[in-house]
């Protein structure tokens, strides 16, 4: 993503308050707290058996990354906060940034800007948890007490993890078959991500949920959800003139193990399940979820997301560039339409340094192909879909016409 784009694969949690922050009392009380995770200034390093591992430094650097603006109008917000996520780290060592935005004078928000190769989304909301238990508990060292710093290499059981890689690369040989459409990616270097944010108020996301317990079932919020993504897409597709014989979709799937998320806090532990969706159903949604769901027990059973992980492992011992053409030889640099996560899980508690919560919400940078993604999370009862986009892929219509049509679908009566 640095060559192609100006930063590499980022992302970012916001949130945002009801009222002002003194930016002296958040940096001070940050970087506090930062001292006690010195793993977040650590690097990939290699040793005698030329495995690469994450190096943990004797203490933090002192130099915390914090950076404070003012926004004078409040429309102008996501506009700021898209600079944010795009501008680079300082250097390989950092992987960490914190951004306090004042508000018209009165209201304020905290962008904590991460590199996946530290956190995945949910780690990243857990460890700003941490830091809310970190002031309401004395600010004392224990914070960091319980929570594993160290991992195995996995430098054993090799034949296990070639013969996932096998799975995989035979799961992507299924998916070329046919090979999904994609939107062009625009030529220009070093072009940042934009961003549009649907946030629905509590009555709004009370009426999605109803909805996707009655059409799609019980807990199957994220099938109903991408099918109303993926008719947007397909309505997108048409006013482009773009044929179109399937969508192809990449979704976010939590491989942790255990239910104490600070036992797996750091790192990325996510993987993929892959939707593929033939375009002449689009205009049936229960015919889409209905696929969806299908796809979802065949892999589930399959164990294709265990076996991305598996096979991830082959990338210590293996160049990146023959990896990298197991999967895009098939799919000819394809992976997928979009990507798509869904987050519905909130560890945050409603305040921090007495000030409240209004809002939570992503900002993830999209690996390209495909360069576009939808990221959905609840937060206070209410649903946040966040579009990331890279600037030029679609223009700032179409993703009002993207939004419109995720509206439409998700609110609109009769949707089946």
């Amino acid at each position: 993503m640095k060559k192609t784009t100006c930063a590499g694969n980022m992302s970012q949690v916001v949130l945002v308050f009801d009222s002002a922050i003194k930016r002296s009392v958040l940096q001070n009380l940050l970087s506090q707290f930062i001292k006690e995770f010195p793993i977040v200034y650590g690097g990939i390093h290699r040793d005698i058996n030329l495995c690469p591992y994450w190096r943990i430094p004797e203490k933090a650097e002192e130099n915390l990354n914090f950076t404070f603006y003012n926004c004078p109008n409040e429309a102008d917000l996501l506009t700021l906060l898209g600079k944010c996520v795009n501008k680079p780290f300082r250097d390989n060592s950092e992987h960490l940034a914190f951004y306090l935005i004042n508000i018209e004078n009165r209201k304020s928000c905290l962008a904590m800007t991460f590199d996946h190769i530290l956190f995945d989304a949910r780690g990243a909301k857990n460890f700003l948890r941490l830091f809310q238990q970190y002031l309401e508990n004395g600010k004392g060292p224990e914070i960091s007490s319980g929570i594993p710093l160290t991992a195995p290499a996995y430098l054993s059981e090799w034949k296990k993890k070639f013969l996932a890689g096998r799975n995989v690369n035979r799961k992507i040989v299924t998916l070329s078959k046919t090979p999904p459409e994609t939107l062009p990616i625009p030529s220009d270097k070093n072009k940042g991500f934009k961003f549009k944010l649907i946030s629905f108020n509590q009555q709004e996301t009370q009426t999605i949920q109803d909805s996707a317990y009655r059409e799609a079932g019980y807990l199957m919020e994220t099938p109903y959800l991408l099918a109303a993504v993926m008719q947007a897409m397909h309505e997108l597709f048409r006013k482009r003139g773009l044929a179109a014989d399937n969508f192809l979709s990449s979704v976010n799937i939590d491989m942790r193990t255990s239910e104490n998320i600070n036992q797996e806090l750091f790192f990325n532990h996510v993987s993929y399940l892959f939707y593929q969706v033939p375009s002449d159903i689009m205009d049936n949604p229960k015919e889409i979820m209905t696929s969806i769901t299908m796809q979802m027990y065949e892999q589930v059973k399959a164990g294709i997301p265990r076996d991305i992980m598996e096979a991830s492992h082959l990338t210590r011992i293996m160049p990146r560039s023959f990896i990298k053409k197991i999967i895009d030889v098939p799919l000819k640099g394809k992976i997928a339409t979009f990507i798509f996560s869904h987050v519905n899980k909130n560890p945050l508690s409603p305040e921090i340094i007495g000030v409240k919560i209004e809002n939570v919400f992503h900002m993830p940078r999209v690996p390209m192909p495909p360069g576009l993604g939808f990221f959905s999370n609840y937060f206070n009862g209410r649903l946040n879909v966040v579009i990331s986009h890279l600037d030029g892929l679609i223009s700032d219509e179409e993703a009002l016409t993207l939004e419109n049509s995720l509206k439409e679908k998700l609110l609109g009566e009769n949707l089946i």
